[in-house]
């Protein structure tokens, strides 16, 4: 454990406040960074961050960690993030732009005009099964592999592959049909 961590941990019980003001300075700008990559929204990003100091605050008197504090807080924030994801049901914002990319412009031109299309796109993508939809994303938009999927869902690396196809093919199928109108 780093001496910073250390020295973080220490104070929380006999001086919360010095811990927790030390433990913001150190880690709050890359937690809202972290926090930001998932929920794509800033005002959110800092409330979760918020939200989970607040947290560590209320539990100073037990807050007992053998991990790295750095460790401890970088898989919170993930965690944190990835429940507000679920319980939302957010899309992100990005998801527009990007899918558009993969639909061939030829078409999209001479049978929607843009604006229809994202709107279709989008509510296809919102019709997705919730866990569906999640993997989808964190794998096409974050970038993720299958494997990190699979860590942060707590499931298989097969699961994630099987829903990354599942939406594929609604989206295709989705998108074939409305081509033809």
């Amino acid at each position: 454990m780093r001496n910073r961590d250390a020295e973080i941990l220490g104070k929380l019980q006999t001086d919360g406040e010095r811990a927790m003001h030390l433990m913001y300075q150190q880690y709050y700008s890359m937690l809202s960074l972290k926090a930001l990559r998932y929920v794509k929204k800033e005002e959110v990003a800092e409330d979760l961050v918020q939200e989970l100091f607040v947290d560590i605050w209320k539990r100073r008197d037990n807050f007992n960690i053998t991990s790295s504090l750095s460790g401890y807080l970088q898989r919170s924030i993930v965690n944190r993030s990835l429940n507000w994801i679920r319980s939302n049901k957010i899309i992100h914002e990005e998801i527009e732009e990007q899918t558009l990319n993969r639909v061939d412009e030829s078409k999209a031109d001479k049978t929607l005009e843009g604006e229809e299309l994202e709107d279709f796109i989008n509510s296809v993508i919102d019709s997705l099964p919730e866990k569906c939809r999640l993997v989808f994303v964190m794998s096409r938009f974050d970038q993720l592999s299958y494997k990190e999927i699979g860590t942060k869902l707590d499931i298989s690396v097969k699961t994630v592959e099987n829903q990354i196809s599942k939406a594929l093919k609604i989206l295709r199928a989705n998108l074939e049909k409305y081509s033809k109108i």
